[in-house]
């Protein structure tokens, strides 16, 4: 018999992990996908999940049985190991949102040559994007030998173009200046290219002392300064777009800029301060939730999601070659690595130039 390895979370205290062990099925029902996860990205975009997990239903992606309990979704490749869909065949090859584990059994539904579902009934009422596996021979841009970093990458660039096009769909909100905290975050420089390669903001990277150098060096923004420089920072109309939910931060760019700061936006929360957006209110613009899933289901209506699809391919074609450049993929194989691996992004440890992605085999 198989055996599926999962990395679970309290969701009350994220540092406290621990591995379950369950017997695949020998024979499946019908409509059922066996998908065999071989590695999956561990990021910070991860631990937003944890942090926003009962308000934007991320715990609900792949239930436990336990409340106590949640597994968190992260981006890899698939193979699909075994499947009673006519549809999908074994063998297949698929990207997407899985548990953090060795499988992920589902009920396979909406399927057309580029794609296949999640359709249980547990995904009932949730954007619809991240029940979506996409088929890799169907990709144009595809590449084998791009698997981990496309894991890396891609889900968050996607969040990344989706905020600046929806930056671009409001007029920058009369902005000249683009402030993007946690600037040597893959999301944050996600963001800062794209800014760049529209050209209509400056792109102002914050971040810590210590990360200063490396995000003055990937030459995506015009600007980087330190959190205790934002005093100092000229007072131009600018959008904040907020990718770790830090209270202290946040109180100091809205302190500065007050009404210059035209729009304020919540993407991440990766802080341990609490949870986002809490506390009183700040000075200016109150933060917004930025949604990805909701911009891009405006576009697709607009431009149709093939149109949609090939204009973010395009993009994130120039994003991963950027990456050659600085970003070092590291393994961590194992369920002991695993739970090392994701302490050391949930406790900040993880370095800038460096991509983790996890195997809990330990073959």
């Amino acid at each position: 018999m198989s055996r599926q390895l999962t990395l679970e979370t309290r969701r009350d205290a994220f540092d406290q992990l621990r591995v379950v062990e369950a017997v695949l099925p020998e024979k499946l029902e019908k409509g059922q996908v066996l998908l065999e996860v071989d590695r999956f990205a561990l990021t910070a975009n991860n631990i937003s999940y944890c942090h926003v997990g009962d308000l934007l239903g991320y715990w609900r992606f792949f239930p436990t049985g336990d409340e106590a309990w949640g597994r968190v979704p992260a981006m890899g490749y698939a193979t699909v190991a075994d499947s009673a869909h006519p549809e999908v065949s074994a063998g297949e090859r698929v990207w997407g949102f899985f548990p953090m584990s060795t499988h992920l059994l589902i009920n396979a539904g909406k399927t057309n040559e580029y794609n296949f579902c999640d359709v249980s009934e547990h995904r009932e009422g949730l954007a619809p994007i991240y029940a979506q596996f996409q088929r890799a021979a169907k990709n144009p841009i595809y590449e084998t030998s791009r698997e981990e970093q496309d894991s890396l990458l891609r889900g968050l660039y996607l969040t990344s173009w989706l905020c600046e096009d929806s930056l671009f769909d409001n007029d920058f909100y009369g902005a000249r200046d683009c402030l993007i905290t946690s600037a040597s975050s893959k999301t944050s420089i996600a963001l800062a290219q794209a800014v760049q390669a529209r050209g209509a903001l400056r792109s102002v990277g914050l971040t810590s002392g210590r990360n200063k150098a490396f995000c003055e060096a990937l030459g995506c923004y015009d600007v980087v300064a330190t959190y205790d420089d934002i005093a100092s920072l000229p007072k131009n109309p600018a959008v904040s777009v907020d990718m770790a939910g830090d209270r202290a931060v946040n109180k100091a760019l809205h302190s500065h800029y007050s009404d210059e700061l035209r729009y304020a936006c919540l993407v991440g929360a990766t802080h341990q301060d609490g949870p986002m957006g809490a506390g009183e209110p700040l000075p200016g613009p109150q933060p917004e939730l930025f949604f990805a899933p909701t911009q891009a289901a405006k576009r697709s209506k607009e431009w149709g999601p093939a149109e949609m699809e090939k204009r973010i391919a395009e993009s994130f074609v120039n994003f991963r070659r950027f990456a050659d450049s600085w970003l070092k993929i590291r393994h961590f194989d194992g369920e002991a690595a695993a739970q090392e691996a994701f302490l050391n992004v949930l406790q900040g440890k993880a370095s800038p130039d460096e991509g983790y992605t996890v195997s809990l085999r330990g073959d």
